[in-house]
């Protein structure tokens, strides 16, 4: 029970935010399957049809070109070549789980020289790497810039679909003996539940859990060769993930986050013309006093502050008080 007496009225307005209680999840949104992941990917190319607003003269931009009119089968006279008309870029990409040969993937053109805008440019033929070096898709086409033409960022542009893909990621996982799923937020309860609902639905020991974040799983004998299947139905299953005890602070915006299982010890506040007291609480005379019972959550006390009037940034000193005399439970994060 909660027991608040008004000590002053406050005209600011606060907004708390509470973590409610957490409910059943898909494992498919707390868990990722192991090899089961997008690639990034990276190249180096030109962009030409600039309107003035390129590279000019500069040595890699030269050096680039003049080797890119090689391979066209024309030899330059000079090895400088300067064109405001054209302008290095770097290209960057993702390349999702599974992609095949012959899809289009979108990617991301940034200037990295002197050029002052992209806008009208087109990206010439270059190829995309991953972190193996090895090609996986080649790029090409106009640029687009986003915006509204007032604040636009010009020298960073995209290309809807602007890359093919040229190699398959390859994963054979209909065939596996065993697969493995990583928490995202790892946790030992969670995996202890993830394990007895992943073994009630299959109808046997199947998984086990390697350590906090790593849950094994044996492929039944009647999921042999059928792991889609079998992953389709795991990543489905309903379970109650479990959290610390957190509080969230941002003290920029005033915004606070707190997880319902944060509790707080027996402590008596004073602050300014408040006073709080939790546990052993009798009113007495006082009536500048708001007394809550023991055990209570931050949430409860927050609340209570919060019909007081009090102000998010009195509220977050409150908060940090309690935390460092130690009758805060709970993770405490500043951001």
């Amino acid at each position: 029970m909660i027991k608040i007496f008004r000590t002053s009225v406050f005209m600011i307005s606060i907004f708390s935010f509470f973590a409610a209680p957490l409910q059943a999840a898909r494992l498919k949104d707390i868990a990722s399957i192991r090899g089961v992941r997008e690639n990034q990917l990276i190249g180096y190319g030109i962009v030409v049809g600039l309107k003035g607003t390129g590279d000019g003269k500069n040595e890699f931009m030269s050096k680039s070109v003049v080797r890119m009119f090689d391979k066209l089968g024309m030899k330059l006279d000079s090895p400088d070549f300067a064109s405001k008309n054209a302008a290095a870029v770097i290209l960057t990409a993702t390349m999702p789980a599974f992609g095949k040969s012959g899809n289009p993937i979108d990617i991301t053109v940034s200037a990295i020289g002197e050029a002052s805008s992209l806008q009208g440019g087109t990206l010439l033929q270059a190829p995309l790497r991953a972190a193996n070096d090895q090609v996986y898709a080649v790029a090409q086409g106009s640029i687009i810039i986003g915006g509204d033409g007032k604040d636009q960022h010009l020298t960073v542009g995209r290309i809807p679909n602007g890359a093919i893909i040229e190699r398959d990621m390859t994963a054979d996982f209909a065939s596996r003996k065993m697969y493995r799923l990583t928490l995202i937020n790892p946790d030992f309860t969670t995996a202890a539940r993830s394990i007895l609902t992943i073994n009630k639905e299959l109808g046997g020991h199947f998984a086990s859990a390697k350590d906090a974040g790593t849950i094994d799983i044996i492929t039944p004998v009647a999921y042999e060769n059928r792991g889609v299947e079998l992953l389709a139905t795991i990543e489905s299953i309903d379970v109650n993930p479990d959290m610390k005890a957190r509080v969230v602070i941002n003290e920029k915006t005033g915004t606070i986050v707190i997880g319902d299982k944060v509790r707080i010890s027996k402590v008596a506040i004073s602050h300014g013309s408040l006073s709080i007291k939790v546990g052993d609480g009798k009113k007495g005379s006082d009536e500048k006093v708001a007394v809550l019972d023991s055990g209570v959550s931050v949430g409860d006390l927050v609340q209570a502050l919060n019909k007081l009037g009090v102000s998010p940034k009195d509220l977050i000193t409150i908060l940090q008080s309690i935390k460092a005399a130690g009758a805060l439970h709970g993770e405490f994060e500043v951001l």
